[in-house]
């Protein structure tokens, strides 16, 4: 069987995603996972970056902000982003708060 199926795709800014990248580097801003850290030089570079206004919510013309729209974060940390609880997104703010807080049950 065969399907159609039609969807949004929005344009990303590769630009806007070296300039995100050379302000914060390579590291995840929740968790601080470092891939050249962790796996070597194969991890060079390699993060995800995660707008912060989601772009379905961006009105076209809208220029992003590599520094404020945009931040770097590992490829966990960007799913739990994307996941909604109560119908609303996880902040940025809320996912580092969950992660310290696991980390102070732990010690």
């Amino acid at each position: 069987m065969r399907k159609t199926v039609m969807v949004n795709i929005y344009e990303r800014n590769p630009l806007a995603r070296k300039q995100c990248m050379e302000h914060f580097g390579a590291e995840c801003q929740i968790c601080n996972l470092n891939f050249e850290n962790t796996y070597g030089a194969v991890g060079k570079d390699f993060i995800h970056v995660h707008h912060i206004i989601p772009l379905h919510e961006i009105q076209q013309g809208y220029a992003v902000d590599p520094i404020n729209d945009l931040i770097p974060v590992c490829p966990n940390c960007h799913a739990m982003l994307q996941r909604k609880e109560n119908g609303k997104y996880l902040t940025i703010g809320q996912l580092k708060e969950r992660l310290n807080n696991k980390k102070l049950k732990l010690v």
